[in-house]
């Protein structure tokens, strides 16, 4: 990218209305881009550390009234949740699909995997806890889409999601047996990707604190 969106704290005094929004140039002096991080997952999406040195920021890129940052931040996390969570229902839903389908095909004691009881368990629970995240992400966009206070379903889509998420990944690699270990399986992958989906957009802790004053307000 050419141009950032940056927030940054213009005045430490003022607290959280201190914050402000600004339009970035990478070309003007003062702005570092370091190497591509080398990331567990995620690989196909580059992640840099962008650097500022005595960057001067003319005020016509100021986005907003003076303070305006802090809530344009909180906002554009709120939203950007529901597609954290979409995301990590994706990655559920697709570790899933590896998981019964290698069940399927995979025999052991004389027979395929998928007719022990122990292996049905572990489809059973991956297909309804995919089920009611979906549910959650679906009602998360359409508040958004109806204009209805969205920040508490949001949370709720997003940590229930990435949490199974990651828990349907490593029961995918568990059910896969040693070839789930190898990197010629696609389902080692998705346990890596899954689990940046609990830390992004706030992690499940702050969705945790979210829904939680929700609660005790």
């Amino acid at each position: 990218a050419s141009v950032y969106l940056v927030i940054a704290q213009t005045d430490a005094a003022k607290g959280s209305k201190g914050i402000n929004a600004f339009i970035v140039e990478k070309s003007w002096p003062g702005v570092t881009v370091a190497a591509k991080e080398n990331k567990m997952g995620i690989r196909g999406s580059d992640t840099h550390t962008i650097m500022f040195t005595d960057v001067k920021v003319p005020k016509e890129n100021r986005i907003g009234e003076d303070g305006f940052g802090f809530k344009f931040a909180m906002k554009t996390l709120a939203g950007g949740r529901i597609g954290i969570a979409a995301q990590a229902l994706g990655i559920a839903s697709g570790a899933y699909e590896l998981a019964l389908a290698y069940s399927k095909q995979r025999k052991a004691f004389g027979k395929e995997i998928m007719h022990h009881q122990a292996i049905q368990f572990k489809l059973a629970d991956m297909a309804t806890r995919i089920e009611a995240s979906r549910l959650l992400c679906l009602k998360a966009a359409w508040e958004k889409d109806n204009g209805i206070d969205y920040t508490v379903s949001g949370s709720m889509a997003k940590v229930y999601s990435s949490e199974t998420a990651m828990w349907t990944a490593t029961e995918a690699v568990q059910i896969h047996g040693g070839y789930g270990f190898v990197k010629e399986y696609h389902v080692e992958r998705l346990m890596r990707d899954a689990k940046i989906t609990q830390i992004y957009e706030g992690t499940s802790e702050v969705q945790r604190i979210v829904i939680s004053r929700s609660i005790l307000k």
